[in-house]
């Protein structure tokens, strides 16, 4: 359980700060950076719900969402090395099919494509369109931390990998399913 009776310490004051296992690092650390932008991620995903009032489906979903991103910030804030003396809360392989089969029964209403998108056309589109960028970098940040030499749990990079495309195909839907996304125009502008 979590309990947060105050919310300055001024223990951060230094540029330090813990991992869930108690271990000091620095706030610029490849785990904090990873973590850090699962928790911008899960803001962004905030934004989006603002304009979901048409698109119950789709707000149940970045809900469902929203709660995973806490469980894969927690994953990624305690290192598997040493290991925990708890059970830590790891991203698991049914989190990850359950975005496959949310993706393919979005995608299966849409019209293929015949150019990239342009982030725009209703509001819920063009930020779910946001959060996917900043799902790149979280999944960008979480592979650095693995290339780095840190263990993570690969289903975290998998499900960052997922969510993605998850919030790229909900674009889609949010924009009349397809029929009102912005194209790009090659070289429309030369």
């Amino acid at each position: 359980m979590v309990v947060l009776n105050k919310i300055y310490t001024k223990t951060g004051d230094d540029g330090a700060t813990r991992l869930a296992n108690g271990e000091p690092v620095s706030k610029s650390d490849l785990r904090v950076e990873a973590y850090g932008a699962v928790d911008e991620l899960n803001a962004v995903i905030g934004l989006c719900r603002l304009h979901t009032a048409q698109h119950d489906r789709i707000d149940a979903k970045l809900a469902r969402i929203q709660n995973e991103l806490f469980d894969l910030g927690a994953d990624l804030a305690t290192p598997h090395d040493p290991p925990p003396r708890w059970e830590a809360l790891r991203i698991v392989a049914s989190q990850v099919a359950r975005l496959e089969c949310e993706i393919d029964e979005i995608n299966d209403a849409l019209k293929p494509l015949d150019s990239f998108i342009l982030p725009g056309g209703s509001p819920l589109s063009t930020h779910l369109h946001l959060a996917r960028t900043v799902c790149r970098r979280a999944e960008r940040e979480a592979v650095r931390l693995v290339e780095s030499g840190q263990t993570v749990t690969p289903e975290a990079v998998i499900y960052l990998n997922r969510l993605s495309d998850l919030l790229f195909v909900a674009g889609r839907r949010a924009n009349a399913n397809g029929a009102d996304d912005v194209l790009w125009k090659p070289g429309a502008t030369r």
